[in-house]
């Protein structure tokens, strides 16, 4: 096993204070039954909103149990076992690279999809 020095804690300290400050996090994610939406509220205010029959998983079920994950990186819907991270979503990746090839046809920046 490598022994971990100081230093590469405070580089990994420091590269979750930047993740935390940069990525997008959610706040709070609730379904919409009238405009059949997640809405998902972001920590700095911000709001976006998206149908749940993008997501693969959701797409055939009701999205009224969506969880925040963690520090707000990604939501969760337990009953399906699915996750989704936030900056994904927000990028417009509904899905995996097989997925996503299959519903959109092949894209040549789909390895940056995960």
């Amino acid at each position: 096993m490598v022994e971990l020095t100081d230093e590469d804690v405070e580089a990994a300290n420091e590269r979750g204070r930047m993740e935390m400050a940069t990525k997008p996090r959610a706040h709070a994610a609730r379904y919409d039954r009238d405009r059949d939406r997640i809405v998902v509220d972001l920590v700095n205010g911000s709001t976006f909103a998206f149908p749940p029959r993008l997501l693969r998983d959701l797409e055939n079920a009701t999205a009224e149990q969506v969880e925040v994950l963690g520090v707000g990186s990604g939501l969760h819907r337990e009953t399906l076992d699915a996750e989704f991270t936030v900056a994904g979503l927000m990028a417009g990746r509904v899905g995996s690279r097989r997925c996503m090839a299959e519903r959109y046809g092949p894209y040549r920046n789909l390895e940056a999809a995960e």
